[in-house]
């Protein structure tokens, strides 16, 4: 990552796991900054990996961890035959409407993780082969867990992104503070 997160107030735990969560999103985001829908649909590799489809994707996970965190259903859950849906723009989806909705899963995330009684607070883990059986986790935990599945694609995107005009997150980080272009 090539920009700070600023140090949280002494103590604010939920401040630190916010702005780590929040620098993640960043740098996911840029990697579409300027591009077209066409041109964010792109998948420059053998790779079934769009940048428009890491967008879509981290959203609804971050969506179905909230919910799950929240314990209320989750108003776009995939199913094993809409799994691959969840990589890419479909019908008439656009990147601007998935930037849109994602900005509103993050805006929910944080007022939900300021609002909790306690990061100690648990939610249970649902079934699955790769979680322990009766497992739970922490608010806590789950925020560490959006930073590090964030993370893992906007590196993803980064390689994408500099795939498809060779723009390093560097240069992105710059276009976005509005520096002039190093190209």
């Amino acid at each position: 990552m090539v920009t700070h997160v600023s140090s949280e107030a002494r103590g604010d735990e939920r401040g630190a796991l916010i702005a780590f969560v929040a620098a993640q999103r960043g740098g996911l985001r840029r990697a579409v900054l300027g591009l077209t829908d066409e041109q964010a649909a792109r998948r420059p590799s053998a790779s079934e990996l769009s940048l428009s489809g890491l967008v879509k994707h981290v959203a609804e996970t971050e969506l179905s961890w909230l919910r799950m965190a929240q314990r209320k259903p989750n108003e776009r859950q995939r199913t094993q035959e809409t799994w691959g849906e969840s990589f890419r723009l479909v019908e008439d989806e656009t990147l601007a409407e998935t930037l849109a909705f994602w900005d509103r899963v993050a805006h929910e995330t944080e007022e939900f993780i300021l609002g909790v009684p306690s990061l100690d607070d648990t939610f249970p883990l649902p079934e699955a082969p790769w979680f322990p059986k009766d497992g739970a986790v922490s608010m806590r935990w789950l925020m560490l867990h959006l930073v590090e599945e964030i993370a893992r694609h906007a590196g993803h995107a980064d390689i994408i992104r500099e795939s498809l005009d060779g723009k390093t997150a560097f240069e992105l980080v710059a276009l976005e503070q509005g520096y002039p272009s190093q190209s």
